[in-house]
Formats: structure tokens, C-alpha cells, sequence
């Protein structure tokens, strides 16, 4: 029997203007995997995402994501709030109550897993976009998290950013066996998940092999702008 990192069945949320966002949305992501959430702009990618996350409520419906759970989102500035990397992938360790050195050598391992530990003592403001949302994956990978959720991270990033940073999850993903759901418009990241969902105006239209669904989301929208 295939283990779930997420599953989602007959999910509902509308906002409280009424107007409905997700629509009787069902869905599971294996244990392990790498998935991706495609769709145009205003289809419920992210309202998707911040339900499983937990930032937002559902009408209806079950949701049961693996925990803990990490959340990155698009832009980094909006998630790190203290003055260097060391202390900002520490901060999410201060309720676990550990010792200074258990702490430290998570956020040692967290860093060396996104290649970033030679920037420990690094002020935030001096990195790049891409080493920003790096440290954000860190912090998660840091708390142990089972599930890492992953709302449009490359949209703010040069090519070059973009794609190492979509590898590493991949990597990370591979390595240690975490899930996770990856919120995208851009289709070359596609070459690097296990399959994606297809989301429609609030309700998934398709899921399975990535190359497929991005053939399709390129004929169903050829006039839409998507990065390529």
C-alpha cells in the first residue's frame, strides 16, 4: 500500500465575499515524492497550498498532510526575520526547547543540505534572491519537516537561480525522503518532479505524468503568458 505525505478529498473553500476558490478538490501526493501544482494565474494554486498548509480554513472536505509541515513562500522577505543565516534557520527551533548544541547542528545540517554553510554568519540582506529562499527551505529542513510546500519560490529568481534551486529540492526530496508540492508557472520545472495536478478554476482537471499535463496546459492556454 502506497504511503501519503498529502491527501486531500472533496476540499471546498470560498472567500467571504462568497466568490468560491476550490472546488470539491481531491488529491494525493506519495510519500517521498515531488509534485507540482500548475494552472493560470487565479485557478487556486496558492489558495490550495495555504490550505494545506493550514493558513486557511476549508468549508468542506478532509485534509491530512504528514507533519511538521514547511511552508516557503514566493517572496523570501515575506519569512526571514532575523539579521543573519545561522540565526534565521535557528528561529524556528526556539519551541522545541533544545540544547545550544542540538541546535546548532540542525541548522549546520539544514545549511549543508542547501549548500549554504559557508554563509552561517551571512547578514540576510547581503544574499541573492536565490540564496534567500534557500534559507527559507533550510529553516524548514531544520524543524525535521516531513512535507515542504512550496508557493511559486522561483518566481522573483533569475534562470540560473531558478533552476538550481528547483534541482536541490529535487535532491532534497531524493535524499531524505521528504514530500513535496511545488506551486509553478513555469514549465521547464517540470524536467525535475515525480507528476503534476492540473488545477482549473478551482478544481483539478488532470494529474499524472508532468510532460503530459504541460502539453496539455499549453494547448488549453496558448494565449496565456507562461514562462517556458
Amino acid at each position: 500500500m502506497i504511503q501519503l505525505g498529502i491527501e486531500v478529498s472533496e476540499l471546498n473553500f470560498s472567500w467571504a465575499s462568497g466568490v468560491s476558490a476550490i472546488k470539491s478538490c481531491s488529491l494525493e501526493v506519495p510519500k517521498g515524492e515531488f509534485w507540482m501544482l500548475l494552472g493560470t494565474n487565479g485557478s487556486g494554486k496558492s489558495t490550495l497550498l495555504r490550505l494545506l498548509a493550514g493558513l486557511l480554513n476549508p468549508q468542506s472536505g478532509k485534509i491530512r498532510v504528514s507533519e511538521p509541515v514547511g511552508f516557503v513562500f514566493q517572496n523570501p522577505d515575506h519569512q526571514l526575520v532575523m539579521p543573519t543565516v545561522g540565526a534565521d534557520v535557528a528561529f524556528g527551533l526556539v519551541s522545541e526547547k533544545l540544547s545550544h548544541a542540538v541546535v546548532r547542528s540542525r541548522v549546520e545540517e539544514a545549511l549543508t543540505a542547501v549548500n549554504l554553510l559557508s554563509l552561517i554568519r551571512r547578514p540576510i540582506y547581503a544574499l541573492s534572491g536565490g540564496q534567500k529562499q534557500r534559507v527559507a527551505i533550510a529553516g524548514a529542513l531544520a524543524r525535521n519537516c516531513d512535507v515542504l510546500l512550496l508557493d511559486e519560490p522561483t518566481a522573483l529568481l533569475d534562470p540560473d537561480s531558478q533552476i538550481e534551486l528547483v534541482a536541490g529540492v529535487q535532491k532534497l526530496v531524493k535524499n531524505r525522503g521528504i514530500t513535496a508540492l511545488w506551486v509553478t508557472h513555469r514549465l521547464d520545472e517540470l524536467n525535475y518532479c515525480d507528476g503534476a495536478f492540473l488545477l482549473e478554476k478551482g478544481s483539478l482537471i488532470d494529474q499524472g505524468e508532468a510532460q503530459r499535463l504541460k502539453q496539455r496546459l499549453m494547448e488549453l492556454h496558448q494565449e496565456t503568458e507562461i514562462p517556458q
